[in-house]
């Protein structure tokens, strides 16, 4: 059964490095969504709903149905996939599972590059800081040096841009109406990563109001933030192949 896994923001595939090592699997696939790691097609706007319909087309070219993992807006499309396009899984996992609950709040850094203006000048010291100090921002929430280095070193002005375009196209209300859908996900079994030290994704009681919605299972990870799959490998892994374990 192939994995599939899908990165989010602002990221390459080099963040599942280590949980792929730590998984020692030859079955799986990771897919950079445009933008970020991959090319931008020509038209392609980069809305959640155009990287919903990209993510459908890549899996439509595998040999399915496949295990879906992804991780912070690749989480998101994941979700998006589960409630569209249930045919193309076995299985799904997300991160991100609380952003649909109803009492969600943007973050602060997503407020801002929503906003006009605020969103453009703040990309733009971001993409345009030196490599180091880029990757220093990745190293003090949780990334390792190597792995934050090879992550800064595919953030770009394309990258940028397209952080602005997806964030606009869902600023409230839209995964608020997007989330009065997540019932339909549970048309696949589903695993709801739990990393109590992510800040990002909602409180851990929207992750589980959410996660229940949904039919998922839930995976705890005491004490591990935002970049789970980087800070512990081995853990996460043993989470992901017990539930994979648990599929017919």
């Amino acid at each position: 059964m192939t994995v599939v896994f899908v990165h989010g923001v602002p990221e390459t595939d080099a963040v599942w490095r280590p949980l792929l090592g730590a998984l020692g699997r030859d079955d799986v696939v990771c897919l950079s969504p445009p933008g970020f790691g991959a090319p931008v097609p020509p038209g392609f706007g980069a809305t959640y709903a155009e990287y919903r319909g990209w993510l459908i087309s890549e899996l439509q070219r595998l040999e399915g149905p496949v295990d879906l993992v992804g991780h912070d807006w690749g989480g998101a499309h994941v979700i998006h996939v589960a409630m569209s396009r249930p045919d193309l899984l076995r299985s799904w996992v997300t991160d991100v599972i609380g952003v649909y609950d109803p009492d969600y709040v943007w973050h602060d850094l997503a407020q801002t590059w929503q906003q006009p203006g605020a969103g453009e000048e703040r990309v733009d010291a971001m993409m345009n800081a030196p490599l180091e100090q880029r990757a220093e921002r990745l190293v003090r929430q949780g990334v390792t040096p190597e792995v934050a280095r090879d992550i800064s070193a595919g953030q770009d002005e394309v990258m940028g841009r397209c952080i602005l375009a997806l964030y606009r196209s869902a600023a409230q209300p839209v995964l608020r109406q997007l989330g009065d859908d997540l019932p339909t996900a549970a048309q696949r079994p589903g695993l709801a990563v739990l990393a109590t030290e992510d800040h990002y994704v909602g409180t851990v009681e929207m992750r589980r109001r959410a996660a229940a919605r949904a039919g998922a299972q839930l995976a705890g990870l005491e004490g591990l933030g935002h970049w789970w799959m980087v800070q512990d490998p081995p853990t996460a892994a043993k989470h992901l192949t017990d539930f994979w374990a648990t599929l017919t």
